[in-house]
């Protein structure tokens, strides 16, 4: 007789299958916790906040909710069920969690008397105690347990990873039961037009990753100085982040400290590519915050695709309808000159550089450089719809289209005829509706986190170029034309002027200093 058929056999076998079911009812929570792995050899997730940087980093945080877990390192329950909360922030925090920008995860150790004031100003009675709301309300804010609206709340079933990730989805809706990749566990983005909101911290991103890969490959030589200084100039003025605005001002001011022309002599430039890493230690274009090693808008369903690419096409789009009509072709020339000089990708650079030169008649308005960008935008997307689907290397999610698609913009289509065979759509557009599209979507819509209102100011602390540029709509020019353009642009020239003073001044301090050597 075949042991196939012994009763014992089976009988196992049905357990196994039981057994399977259960786990399998157990819900798409666990399995989504348990695809990120534990154990010690994991870095902590959780971003530890003190009583310096609570409110700084909450406030700045892009992240809709936040997770602050108040404990004490001495206490052995908060020991137990730092793993538990390490699963949770896993899937949240860091560049390879799986749902970025959504929670940031704190913790804050009550058992420092540094934060005693802060635990007291959230009421913290027990270890551990976790607690949920907008990351702006924890910044300078308190809660009480008696007051009756806040928020803030207070997470009262939480005592396993489980159990947290079941309260957060109730009120986030559910992640989804997928492994570790990115697909189905993106918010989406495509119809609604206010995620454009969040784009502003891919457009920090990119702007860093930008800078950084000019550095990393030494792209600065003599003959691209001059389209640096004049992107670095329409970043200053036009850039939809604050921060990136004053750290690209700061980086234009000392240019010729930086990068002086001696530079790139063939004798010495070992040397200062050596010198130009130490200088370059401390400015940050965007702040010491970014990057941050992720994406939230531009986040694919795969690891390689969107990213990088989608926050700088944000970036162009929000430089495009920022300008005033006077600014439209310089800005067009930084922005042509700027990729076909420092955007790495040679095939992208080629295409784009035809379609600049393909412009024979200067541009005049902001509507014409915005449309411009725009239909450039349309026709990558158009070559890259067919070599992506016939290669299969496109991101499923989110598949290249036509933009905007006419559920995000149903006032700029008049009419489409769809290609079943080449899978695109010819579509009759209405211009001055997509023109108004683009200046609400990428200009009042996507918006920093940075509100001049919200922020105190140290006016000793400030750069004179950040006031002048903030409160204009003005761009800077190359120094060689800025004479030129003065008298269209009180605050270009202003702009200008101050540059060229502060450039002039440290070469006259450096000739006395080096008079008094002699």
């Amino acid at each position: 007789m075949s042991i196939f058929n012994t009763p014992s056999l089976l009988a196992f076998l049905l357990f196994v299958l039981l057994i399977s079911g259960f786990e399998a009812a157990a819900g798409p929570r666990r399995s989504l916790l348990r695809t990120l792995g534990d154990g010690p050899h994991l870095h902590d997730a959780a971003v530890d906040l003190n009583s310096s940087n609570f409110d700084r980093v909450l406030k700045e945080s892009p992240a809709a909710f936040a997770v602050v877990e108040f404990f004490a390192h001495w206490c052995p329950a908060c020991r137990n069920y730092k793993p538990h909360y390490e699963k949770v922030a896993r899937l949240f925090n860091g560049p390879d969690a799986p749902h970025p920008g959504i929670v940031i995860m704190t913790r804050v150790d009550c058992a420092m008397k540094m934060n005693t004031n802060l635990c007291d100003r959230f009421s913290v009675g027990h270890y551990p105690m976790l607690l949920w709301g907008p990351p702006p309300k924890f910044a300078s804010g308190k809660w009480d347990p008696k007051q009756e609206k806040s928020e803030i709340q207070s997470i009262d079933d939480a005592r396993t990873a489980d159990h947290l990730l079941n309260w957060i989805n109730k009120r986030i809706g559910s992640l989804g039961d997928e492994k570790y990749e990115n697909e189905n566990t993106l918010l989406r983005n495509d119809s609604d037009p206010e995620q454009i909101a969040r784009a502003i911290y891919d457009v920090e991103e990119a702007t860093a990753g930008a800078f950084d890969i000019i550095l990393e490959h030494k792209m600065i030589k003599s003959d691209t100085r001059a389209p640096l200084i004049k992107f670095f100039q329409l970043l200053v003025t036009h850039h939809p982040s604050k921060r990136c605005r004053r750290g690209s001002a700061e980086i234009l001011i000392n240019f010729d400290n930086l990068w002086p022309s001696d530079l790139f002599s063939v004798d010495s430039q070992e040397t200062n590519i050596l010198q130009e890493r130490d200088r370059l230690k401390s400015y940050l274009i965007c702040g010491k915050e970014v990057p941050r090693g992720y994406w939230i808008f531009c986040r694919g369903s795969k690891n390689d695709t969107r990213g990088f690419s989608c926050g700088l096409w944000v970036l162009l789009h929000s430089l495009s309808v920022r300008v005033t009509d006077g600014e439209s072709h310089l800005a067009f020339t930084a922005i042509c000159d700027f990729i076909h000089n420092f955007f790495i990708c040679e095939e992208c650079r080629r295409h784009f550089n035809d379609m600049c030169s393909s412009v024979s008649v200067p541009f005049k308005t902001t509507r014409d450089l915005s449309l411009w960008l725009w239909s450039t935008h349309n026709k990558v997307n158009e070559r890259l719809m067919k070599e992506e689907r016939a290669l299969k290397t496109g991101d499923p999610r989110f598949p290249k289209v036509i933009w905007p698609p006419e559920k995000l913009c149903p006032s700029c289509h008049l009419s489409s005829i769809s290609n079943n065979r080449t899978g695109t759509s010819q579509v009759d557009w209405n211009e001055d509706e997509v023109f108004k599209f683009l200046v609400q979507y990428y200009g009042k819509t996507l918006v920093s986190s940075y509100k001049d209102a919200s922020l105190s100011r140290n006016r000793s602390d400030e750069l004179v170029a950040d006031d002048i540029t903030t409160s204009t709509n003005a761009v800077a020019v190359p120094l060689g034309a800025a004479m030129a353009i003065a008298f269209a642009s009180c605050a270009f020239g202003a702009l200008a002027c101050f540059w060229r003073t502060q450039q002039k001044n440290r070469k006259y301090s450096h000739q006395l200093h080096s008079l008094k050597n002699i």
